[in-house]
């Protein structure tokens, strides 16, 4: 019999990785968004896996839509990697992001409980729970969040560790650090340095607006990822991964490096505006991977500057499309 996964949030980066490793192992995937009939799924579509996904409309902030979409699916393992996914919009939509992040995992938990405490879940974490450190940050680190996202995924983090203490669940959590990938959403800083370079280096006069560049961060590549988060959900035992390159470097660093890549000067190009920072901020994010190398036999293999590479590759092929 075909293992079945439920992958809630299917459309974003991650899922639709996790949905392509998924089927190449022989799954049977599922994967749902709020409304599957008005949503385009662009990312299941550029991997060419949208016709091999059987898709649901799901909403995690209803408990009922969650019972009802675990009993139509009857599913082995669930990947929850819905809910608001922008540190910068988490101020805005304080609300919105913990309902849709620790009320969204919370109603998952329970309903797994109630109706098969056998489905293994796995919880998307995140580094931002940590806030600053000033070390690399393991598994036992304490968690300091400096946003409403990080405070919602803290939460998250808290109720998977009841549920598997207190109910026996098999219900893990990837704390990954950032990664990121052609697929990344235009609002996300990566994404926006790579494309704007791009469009300058064609042509185009225009000014890159940015927030901090002093700020620190460990930056992945995404479909390495998405193998971590299968491994973690094949462990013997339910339990808690880092899941990062363990190496971080400076923002600057990684906008120099783009343009770089396109032979331009960043300095003629790229202005610091004070309006994007936000109310308050991680400053430097470091992680220590070792338990994922050790257990699950795991490791990034793309570093930083493959990393710039394959952005800026994938951006080209895009546009000459």
């Amino acid at each position: 019999m075909k293992k079945k996964a439920l992958i809630i949030g299917i459309s974003g980066q991650d899922g639709a990785y996790l949905a392509s490793l998924l089927i190449l192992k022989g799954y049977d995937v599922f994967g749902s968004s709020r409304d599957h009939e008005n949503c385009k799924f662009s990312n299941l579509h550029k991997l060419n896996i949208y016709q091999q996904i059987r898709l649901i409309s799901l909403s995690v902030n209803d408990f009922r839509s969650v019972v009802a979409g675990i009993e139509n699916t009857h599913p082995d393992e669930i990947y929850n990697l819905g809910g608001q996914t922008s540190v910068g919009l988490s101020f805005q939509y304080p609300i919105e992001t913990i309902e849709s992040i620790a009320v969204g995992a919370l109603n998952i938990l329970e309903a797994i409980k109630l109706l098969d405490p056998k489905i293994k879940y796995y919880n998307a974490g995140s580094s931002e729970c940590y806030g600053n450190t000033e070390k690399p940050a393991n598994e036992s680190t304490l968690f300091r969040p400096c946003s409403p996202y990080a405070v919602a995924k803290a939460t998250a983090h808290y109720y998977v560790a009841l549920y598997r203490n207190a109910y026996q669940l098999f219900a893990s959590t990837g704390v990954l650090f950032n990664h990121e990938s052609p697929l990344r959403s235009p609002r996300f800083v990566t994404k926006k340095i790579v494309s704007s370079a791009k469009r300058i280096s064609d042509g185009l006069k225009e000014k890159l607006l940015l927030g901090r560049l002093d700020v620190i961060r460990d930056w992945g590549w995404a479909p390495e990822y998405a193998e971590a988060m299968w491994r973690i959900m094949q462990h013997t035992h339910a339990d808690d991964f880092v899941v990062a390159t363990g190496t971080s470097y400076v923002l600057e660093e990684f906008v120099s490096q783009v343009f770089q890549h396109y032979n331009l000067k960043w300095q003629d190009y790229v202005t610091v505006q004070k309006e994007l920072f936000r109310p308050s901020d991680i400053y430097q994010s470091f992680a220590d991977p070792s338990k994922a190398n050790q257990i699950l036999k795991w490791s990034a293999k793309t570093n930083f500057r493959n990393l710039i590479k394959k952005l800026c590759e994938a951006e080209l092929a895009t546009c000459s499309k």
